[in-house]
């Protein structure tokens, strides 16, 4: 297959034709008094309804035209039911428990807010974008007006990315198209570089679609996230992990090309031929940071034989045995499972229990459960120490069958449906990600963990610290959010991106979180508990401060970390950051697309709104 040629005209000039009325002068040159020396706008203050500098109705009007009817105001049925419960809302939980149902929501978000720090409301209008000239026009009004821009695909961010009160939303929900290539070459490049197999995504695709379509149907693997409603654009520019990252790297590493629009309403095409410097920032620098991404182009796979998982339940009867079992399971990791057939998680828990859910890929089921024999074995020979609450589940399956929603259907107990009246046939969703539809964050703290740690009488310090951290808090390694144990080949690919290198060297990010589900502030029933939001806080503060004390750094993913990170420059991008930055400068040097602690987001006001500062 081939790149579409009938893409709609979206150069300057026909932008300008579609916006009739707009003051144009912000949109081709700084609008405020600017500081030459310096580029930054002085004293900016984005509009807000009710301001002077508002957009009157003519003008939404003009807009409305350019994108062709898809200008639309924003509800949140969260605030209609808040202040007006008579309205209806008897089924408003049920909806918000169904992460396709918010998906289809422009006023709703996946997490309703964060202890302190943030809660999810409307934009005030939004363009339900289907092509990158909407994007296009509503990048130019924002710029004209002066007006908070928003972009929301998946609207999964934990940090409140994809949601400002009275902002312009650019929504990417129906920009949801999925092309498979034999062969791709990015745009540019031929002769320059082979041509791959690869699958071409609109910015509005979640990853259990594109996994349908190149897993289940296609025959090949792309790297992805591992809760299958999440947006592809933003865990691309996040960086990427998924369950399978120590086989197969980043998705941002397997980024090949993508379609951007900047913050001077250009629609460019990127990749490492064209505008290579935005290109790599695309690459883990942060979503919706550097503009707004419409297209992105992934390479694939060839598909393993096999995916499997492996689930047990650990038991141990008193804290001396438990730390004896913390000791055994991380010189068992080490010498067993630190390798790219292995991903997914493992939680240490207060109760003095060890969950394991962990994925493999590229073994049969044969083989992975002699590789778990011997640590199977150990819990056997000390009885009186330990006991598996459950059979251990060691299974494998045809690796097309991992995303096939006809086959998971059949299994009610890992996954769940969209059970909407006429809703899609393929839209399901891991029951274990159900209790994130409708979160409501009381802590969320993250680390890496250096590879370093599992060598020799390092690891001692390891399990002390993982131990005592785990009498505050579940402490959760993610063994697939770290590349060490990668090959070298996969290494260097995720070199080649903006993310902290930290992840380079470190074998697990490790989270430590709470979140109090279906609550959102002021809605009678359903409430965030202050008080217990405050412990759970404390205990997870407590719990990872241990951890820390262990690590000469404490860098972070910037997807899922401290929403009040104080040095979340050097935690999330290292010594990235100062390219990064220039970068941003390059391409948005007014900060039309502001995300907080993004890239460029240091002179700004924690909403965005104000300009607190010149660079």
């Amino acid at each position: 297959m081939t790149r579409p040629s009938d893409r709609p005209d979206t150069s300057r000039r026909r932008i300008l034709q579609l916006l009739p009325g707009l003051s144009l002068t912000p949109w081709l040159g700084c609008a405020c008094g600017v500081d030459a020396a310096e580029g930054w706008p002085k004293g900016l203050r984005r509009a807000r309804p009710g301001d002077p500098a508002w957009p009157d109705e003519e003008a939404w009007a003009g807009l409305d035209r350019a994108v062709g009817g898809r200008l639309m105001p924003v509800r949140s049925p969260l605030l209609d039911c808040r202040s007006d419960p008579a309205r209806g809302c008897a089924d408003l939980w049920q909806r918000i428990s169904n992460p396709y149902a918010i998906r289809d929501e422009a006023g709703l978000t996946q997490t309703l807010g964060w202890r302190e720090g943030w809660i999810s409301e409307p934009s005030a209008y939004a363009v339900a974008a289907r092509s990158s000239g909407d994007v296009a026009a509503a990048v130019a009004f924002a710029r004209a007006h002066d007006l908070r821009l928003v972009v929301k695909g998946g609207g999964h961010s934990y940090q409140g990315g994809s949601a400002s009160r009275d902002s312009l939303l650019l929504w990417t929900r129906h920009m949801g198209t999925i092309s498979l290539h034999d062969a791709f070459t990015p745009e540019g490049c031929a002769g320059r570089t082979a041509p791959r197999p690869a699958v071409t995504v609109g910015a509005g695709a979640i990853w259990g679609q594109v996994y349908d379509a190149v897993t289940t149907r296609g025959g090949r693997y792309v790297q992805g996230g591992g809760c299958l409603t999440v947006g592809v654009a933003g865990l691309v520019q996040s960086g990427g992990f998924g369950s399978f990252s120590k086989a197969y790297g980043l998705a941002a590493a397997s980024l090949l090309e993508a379609e951007i629009v900047t913050a001077d309403g250009a629609v460019l095409t990127v990749n490492h031929c064209s505008h290579p410097d935005l290109f790599w920032a695309l690459k883990g620098g942060g979503g919706g940071s550097f503009g707004a991404v419409t297209r992105l182009t992934l390479a694939t796979h060839e598909l393993p034989a096999f995916f499997g998982a492996v689930n047990i339940r650990v038991q141990a009867r008193s804290d001396a045995a438990y730390r004896r079992l913390v000791g055994r399971w991380i010189d068992f990791y080490a010498e067993a499972l630190f390798n790219p057939h292995w991903g997914e998680q493992v939680a240490f828990r207060p109760d003095n229990r060890l969950s394991i859910n962990m994925l493999f890929q590229g073994i049969d089921q044969a083989a992975a459960q002699a590789i778990w024999r011997p640590f199977l074995d150990w819990l056997g020979d000390h009885p009186d120490d330990f006991s598996l609450e459950a059979e251990p589940v060691i299974f494998a399956l045809p690796a097309g069958r991992l995303w096939d929603p006809v086959f998971l259907k059949e299994l009610p107990e890992v996954v769940m449906t969209d059970d909407r009246p006429n809703a899609p046939e393929g839209n399901i969703y891991w029951a274990g990600d159900a209790g994130q539809a409708g979160q409501f964050i009381d802590a969320y703290h993250s680390t890496w963990l250096p590879a370093s740690l599992l060598e020799g009488d390092q690891r001692d310090r390891l399990a002390e610290a993982t131990f005592q951290a785990s009498r505050s808090w579940s402490v959760n390694w993610h063994v697939n959010k770290g590349l060490a144990g990668a090959s070298a080949a996969t290494i260097d690919a995720a070199r080649d991106t903006a993310i902290n290198p930290a992840m380079l060297d470190a074998f697990a990010l490790v989270i430590i979180a709470s979140e109090q589900p279906l609550a959102y502030p002021g809605m009678a029933g359903h409430a965030p508990d202050v008080d217990v939001g405050n412990r759970h806080a404390g205990a997870i503060r407590k719990a990872m401060t241990t951890l820390r004390a262990m690590l000469p750094t404490a860098g972070s993913y910037c997807a899922e970390s401290d929403y009040f990170e104080p040095d979340w420059q050097d935690a999330f991008w290292g010594r990235n950051y100062p390219r990064v930055a220039a970068i941003k400068r390059r391409y948005d040097p007014d900060g039309l697309f502001f995300v907080r602690h993004g890239p460029g987001s240091e002179g700004w006001s924690d909403d965005g709104f104000t300009r607190m500062a010149t660079r």
